[in-house]
């Protein structure tokens, strides 16, 4: 693979997974789907949320609160699961390209820099071509919630709200926005 497939590595992997996803799991009633990476840049999995792993959570008093379960991948029930084999190829791939880089610490700094950011918007490009597409809307019936994160990196309040903004419309993406302005009163 070269640096120059990765988009389409990932708007494949993204399809399949979430293919495999509603074949499985549709009747749970999907309401959120995301790509992740981690702070390394090591690769990117997919995250589902339903509807059923909602409820569930509200039996149990939503001990985070309703935000968290709704627009956080880290309590969504499905993590790294869909498209296994394609996802694990662009792991691999961004793991080498990670570790190929030069030894000069400015300039793999540099390097990794680079890489980093374009892995990311990477990501979100591909959510965003497939929301534009209708590709999750014809699937499940209605808009879901579609989100980029990386786990262990804090992303900004206003970093966040650029991405739930280009991703989502309407009452995730108002809602979303709402829950972003409580972040730092608790």
């Amino acid at each position: 693979m070269k640096i120059t497939e990765l988009k389409s590595k990932i708007e494949n992997a993204t399809k399949q997974a979430f293919l495999e996803m509603f074949k499985k799991h549709g009747k749970e009633g999907i309401c959120a789907f995301a790509l992740y990476s981690d702070e390394g840049a090591w690769g990117v999995v997919p995250a589902t949320n339903t509807t059923k792993h909602l409820e569930e959570e509200e039996k149990k008093g939503y001990e985070h609160g309703i935000h968290y379960y709704l627009y956080d991948t880290a309590a969504w029930k499905y993590e790294c699961v869909g498209a296994t084999k394609l996802f694990n190829e662009i792991c691999k791939f961004c793991r080498e390209f990670v570790c190929a880089m030069n030894n000069n610490m400015e300039t793999r700094e540099k390097e990794f820099s680079k890489f980093q950011k374009h892995l990311f918007e990477t990501c979100i490009e591909v959510l965003e071509k497939l929301k534009s597409e209708n590709f999750f809307k014809q699937m499940v019936g209605k808009d879901i919630f579609l989100l980029f994160t990386v786990s262990d990196y804090g992303f900004s309040a206003k970093d966040f709200k650029r991405i739930v903004t280009r991703l989502n419309d309407g009452k995730y993406r108002d809602d979303c926005l709402d829950w972003i302005k409580t972040w730092g009163k608790r």
